[in-house]
């Protein structure tokens, strides 16, 4: 992947402006280091309180729809969005092997390689159970190895072995790598198949769609002239927009909030 030249911040806000004029407009947006500051403690992670204000708002719009889409499980991506009852903002976790909508009971799908996930989990916890700093996140189809805080000798250990454990026992599983984090799981879902469902449920016209990480860009290709695509900090990315972090993001989006608003 290659790096493009990226608008100027005038041009972000006019696109936004040119979004909210969409006869249905969806917000898709991812929630680690998008929405939310990232953490060192995972599970502490909150949405700043500028984006709940305009995702608030944005779901409050007549034909918008906003949603979370994340790598998180959909248990997960619930507790640390702090969604409340009547919310009506959709929930993609896993990647989009998950969903929850406001209008339906969540996904039920099993997990057909239940007893191989947990399996690898357990072996994967014992061969990074020396590294320190680094530990196992337990997901629906499958397991990530963080790293966040190793040190870079140990991190790249921890990877090379649970690597070589995945290769040998789960060969056709989907392998993702993030910052800090080296994930695996038996579904190939992507966010791209994500924002296309999310899409055709709701009948979009226009998405909007952020995130700030490798998997991200997934959904960032697999976007329609007229989308607005933007990364948040830094990387190289497909996306035609860039923001510096998430309080950025936040403002736009509160930019954004306005304007279908009509504001």
């Amino acid at each position: 992947m290659s790096a493009i030249a990226y608008t100027s911040p005038d041009g972000l806000a006019e696109a936004l402006d040119r979004a909210a004029s969409a006869r249905h407009l969806l917000i898709a947006l991812d929630f680690d280091g998008t929405l939310a500051p990232l953490v060192d403690e995972p599970m502490s992670a909150r949405m700043l309180p500028a984006a709940r204000d305009a995702l608030t708002q944005l779901g409050h719009a007549p034909a918008t729809t906003v949603a979370l889409v994340s790598g998180r499980t959909l248990e997960h991506l619930a507790e640390i969005s702090e969604r409340e009852p009547g919310s009506q903002i959709h929930l993609a976790g896993s990647h989009g092997a998950e969903f929850w909508h406001p209008d339906a009971d969540a996904d039920d799908d099993p997990d057909d390689e239940a007893a191989l996930r947990d399996a690898l989990t357990a072996q994967a916890e014992e061969i990074i159970a020396g590294v320190e700093g680094a530990w196992i996140e337990h997901k629906r189809f499958g397991f990530g190895l963080h790293t966040r805080l190793a040190d870079r000798d140990g991190a790249a250990d921890a990877a090379a072995r649970v690597d070589e454990l995945v290769s040998a026992e789960a060969p056709t599983w989907r392998r993702r790598t993030g910052q800090d984090i080296l994930e695996f799981a038996s579904r190939h879902e992507g966010k791209d198949s994500a924002v296309r469902s999310l899409r055709e449920r709701v009948g979009a016209d226009v998405v909007v769609f952020a995130g700030d990480d490798v998997t991200d860009e997934d959904a960032l290709r697999s976007l329609e002239r007229g989308d607005v695509g933007i990364r948040v900090g830094e990387g190289e990315s497909v996306a035609e927009y860039r923001v510096p972090d998430a309080a950025a993001l936040a403002a736009l989006l509160g930019r954004l909030a306005e304007a279908r608003a009509g504001e």
